[in-house]
Parts: structure tokens; C-alpha cells; sequence
């Protein structure tokens, strides 16, 4: 049970101090609790002691729960707990990307207590993730032999995989020669009881963290550091700009096709398949974000008035799967008017998908389940656009794993559906269309977005109209 005790200051500030026990330490002795509660001025003494019933049995709760800090808590069991009460704030791609940042930020800095981290221990973090060989996601294994090795010991591949505690698909994919991870490669050494050496070439990265990355390592201290000061765990956030510089990242313009390029992709695309050349046109005149095309739905696309609602986004999230969720934010739900030729690419789509539907019958699949961001599930009429031949979900990830196959087998400068994107943006502004419409269908929070982004193409236009001033104004000129 929580106790209070008050404490009046010399300048008659009043404090009460809330105490409570919870479980024994090592040597026996109860861990004790506190926090300090200050009622605000011109409360009576009857609210201030219905407030501190309030707040006595918020810190019990908060116990119970394990939410409860002190000057002994380090900062990984504080941004372990951070991270898990706010799950429900973030976006679960958003969660995933913390969750993995955290683990290189536990390895240096999650052993020292939270009132006593420095700066220093900040700096000497990102020096240690800007050494060459630190990154070990251009970590990778492979074998030539595994497959024959399998047969040879007469085991199946599911069972192989089962007992290595990885993924089918993990197990094929490095069965057919292609690159794994190295911790999979170990496991699969292990379950074979082998030396993963003398089944896989193992390839170590020399690569370092990129200041971007850094950056975000960063933001993510901050945020959480900020949160303790919040809570008077810390006096201040040493992370904050009083304190530590942050990792400075040169801005870098977005990557688009030059005009040359994108003739030479639609000549191509002739000899793709037709769901692969109706996603990549649609990019190219729509702009739109790669998981917004994966999340239309035919409803969405109006033939009469030539135009597409953006209504929703499709995701693969790593431990979770496809998701439907909203769009990036609340100006991304938009509607955008296309060219005839869009919609005459769209109408030969739809008829091929409606032909393959007909003829698989029964085993098209009719309804999907959908999963959304916190996990609830709803099994709905199956209208998706873009779908598996089936019409099962597709992973989002497909259309940028065909793209880059699609790069390499032309010999093409390499692009992707994010830079796609950027080529419908810099086309409209080259052509004269106005930032705040460019803003508009691109589904941007603000112009100030679509200028920073786009300032190189921005200054191109400005130029180009500034020439045709000239020579509109010298026209005239020589008119006298």
C-alpha cells in the first residue's frame, strides 16, 4: 500500500512525496518506490487529497505493471518499456524499424543507467557505427553444393528447415544458390551437423552505417531521452541540439528518369507481362506511392470520370505479414485524374483479370483477410487491382523485386517504384504544371515538402521559364 508524505519548502511550496514497496532484492531488503506530486495552486484540500488517492493508485498500478524507474534503471530497460507501452502510437512498419534500431543502441549504450548517460557515450556510438565492417546487412552465404547435400543425406527440406528453426522458403532460396543470411546459413550447418564452412561461402560486408541511418539512431535516442526528462527521470536530454550535434546528412535530390529513359522503359514493357506493364504505366502517370498501388482496389478506379480514389495502403511488415492501412497521412487520401491512355491500359487489365477469373472458377480466390495495423483481421469481398494470378494477396515487395530484375536484364539505369514516382513529379514541374497542384497529386503534407524534394527540378523550370521570357519580351522588341 502507497504512503504519503508531505513537505513543505521555505517559499511554502508544498510537495507530497508517494512511497510504495514492491518485492525484495538480492540481499533480502524491499525495493522501494517514490514519486513526488505537486498539487496546483488554488486547490482545495479536499481535491488535493481526492488527487492524491488518484495518483496513489496510478503509482500502485504502475508497479503491478512494471513501469516504475529510478536512479538504478539503465536505458535499455527503459527504452525496452518505452517502446512496448507506445506500440499502439506507432505505425507497425514504424514499431519494426525501432525495434531493430534498438538492438545495435542495447549493444552500446542499454547497460548504462539512465542518469548516467553523457554525450560522450552518444559520440562514441555513432564514431563506432561510422568504422568500416559494422554494417552486417551486406552480410551474406552461399552455397553451390546444399541442395546435393540434402539428397544425399535423404532428408526432405521441410524437415531440414524445421529443425533449424528457419523458413521454407529460406531453405529453397539458398538451395537454388541465391544469398542468406549467415545466422540461417549457421543454423542449417548445425541442423546437418557440419561446419557451415564447408557448406557455404561466407562473405563478410566492409560496408559502415550511412550518416542518414545514423541520423536515425539519433532521432530515436532523442525521443526516448526526451521522455525520461518528461518524467524527471533526467535532468535534461543530452541528446537535444543544448548538448550534442546531430549527425549531419547531406540532402541528396530525388532520383528520376531522364526523359530518354522513361522511352526507352515503355518500349520494354511491351514484352512484360501485363499486370507488371499495367503497375509500372499507372506509377508513371499516377505518381503514387508504391503501397498506395497495391492497395487499389477496382471500385477505387472511375472509367466515366477518368480519375482514381487513393483510399488505403498495402504493407509487408516483417513478424506480421500484409497489412491494409490507412495512407501516409490524411492529405495522401486523394483523388487523382488521369489520361485517356491510363484508363485504356487499365480496361485491357481488367479484362485480362476477369478472363483469368472466369477461367480458374472456384479456385480464384474470392474473399480475402485482411489484416490491419493493430492486428485485427476482417475477411472481405477480394477487390484488389493488383493480386497473385489467384487473386490472393500480393507482397507489395514483389513489384520491386520484378523491377530490379526487369533493370538488370535491360541494362537500364536503375529505378524503382519510389523513383518512379519522382519522374512523374519532375515531368509535371519540367512541363510547367504549378507546385501546389504537383503537391496535391503526389498526396504531400505540405508544398514545403514537394519544394525541398524538388528544388533541382524546381530551379530546372525556372530557368527554362525565364528563357522563354526572353525570348518572348526580345519577340516583341524587335517588333518596333
Amino acid at each position: 500500500m502507497a504512503t504519503v508524505k508531505k513537505h513543505t519548502a521555505k517559499d511554502g511550496t508544498v510537495t507530497y512525496y508517494i512511497r510504495a514497496y514492491n518485492g525484495y532484492d538480492g540481499n533480502g531488503k524491499q525495493i522501494e518506490h517514490y514519486m513526488k506530486w505537486e498539487p496546483k495552486p488554488g486547490m482545495s484540500e479536499k481535491a488535493i487529497n481526492k488527487e492524491l488517492e488518484h495518483q496513489k493508485a496510478l503509482f500502485e498500478e504502475k508497479i503491478k505493471r512494471n513501469m516504475v524507474f529510478d536512479s538504478n534503471t539503465t536505458f535499455g530497460e527503459y527504452a525496452k518499456k518505452w517502446l512496448e507501452n507506445n506500440k499502439v502510437n506507432f505505425a507497425p512498419k514504424t514499431y519494426q524499424r525501432y525495434k531493430g534500431l534498438l538492438v545495435n543502441i542495447d549493444k552500446a549504450i542499454g547497460g548504462i543507467k539512465l542518469v548516467k548517460l553523457q554525450p560522450q557515450h552518444l559520440m562514441s556510438f555513432y564514431n563506432n557505427l561510422r568504422e568500416e565492417g559494422v554494417n552486417q546487412r551486406g552480410n551474406y552465404a552461399i552455397s553451390e553444393s546444399l541442395d546435393d547435400l540434402i539428397k544425399r543425406k535423404g532428408v526432405t527440406k521441410e524437415s531440414l528447415a524445421e529443425k533449424a528453426g528457419i523458413g521454407i522458403v529460406t531453405l529453397r532460396t539458398a538451395c537454388r544458390g541465391k544469398h542468406i543470411s549467415i545466422g540461417s546459413a549457421q543454423a542449417i550447418a548445425k541442423a546437418l551437423k557440419m561446419s557451415v564452412k564447408k557448406i557455404f561461402e561466407l562473405n563478410y560486408s566492409r560496408k559502415s552505417y550511412s550518416e542518414k541511418t545514423i541520423l536515425h539512431y539519433h532521432r530515436l535516442i532523442g525521443v526516448i531521452l526526451k521522455q525520461a526528462a518528461m518524467e524527471e527521470l533526467i535532468p535534461k536530454n543530452i541528446a537535444s541540439k543544448d548538448y550534442i550535434k546531430a549527425p549531419r546528412v547531406m540532402r541528396k535530390e530525388a532520383v528520376f528518369l531522364e526523359d530518354t529513359d522513361v522511352a526507352m522503359v515503355i518500349k520494354l514493357l511491351q514484352k512484360e507481362h501485363i499486370r507488371w506493364r499495367t503497375a509500372v504505366m499507372l506509377l508513371l502517370y499516377s505518381g503514387m506511392r508504391r503501397g498506395e498501388l497495391m492497395g487499389i482496389e477496382w471500385k477505387d478506379i472511375d472509367f466515366d470520370n477518368k480519375v482514381i480514389h487513393i483510399r488505403r495502403a498495402s504493407q509487408f511488415v516483417a513478424g506480421i505479414g500484409i497489412i491494409t492501412k490507412d495512407t501516409k497521412n490524411v492529405s495522401s487520401q486523394r483523388t487523382i485524374g488521369l489520361p485517356e491512355e491510363a484508363f485504356d491500359i487499365l480496361m485491357k487489365y481488367k479484362a485480362y483479370c476477369d478472363e483469368i477469373k472466369e477461367r480458374l472458377g472456384d479456385y480464384y480466390v474470392k474473399t480475402i483477410e485482411i489484416t490491419y495495423p493493430d492486428g485485427k483481421k476482417e475477411r472481405v469481398i477480394n477487390d484488389r487491382v493488383f493480386a497473385a494470378e489467384d487473386g490472393s494477396l500480393m507482397n507489395p515487395d514483389s513489384i520491386s523485386a520484378w523491377m530490379k530484375r526487369f533493370v538488370e536484364k535491360n541494362d537500364l539505369p536503375k529505378f524503382t517504384p519510389h523513383s518512379l514516382r519522382h519522374t512523374n513529379a519532375s515531368l509535371m514541374i519540367a512541363n510547367g504544371v504549378n507546385v501546389a497542384t504537383v503537391s496535391k497529386r503526389l498526396g504531400h503534407a505540405t508544398v514545403n515538402t514537394t519544394t525541398r524534394v524538388y528544388s533541382h527540378a524546381i530551379q530546372s523550370a525556372d530557368a527554362k521559364a525565364a528563357n522563354i521570357l526572353s525570348e518572348k519580351i526580345n519577340l516583341l522588341n524587335n517588333l518596333d
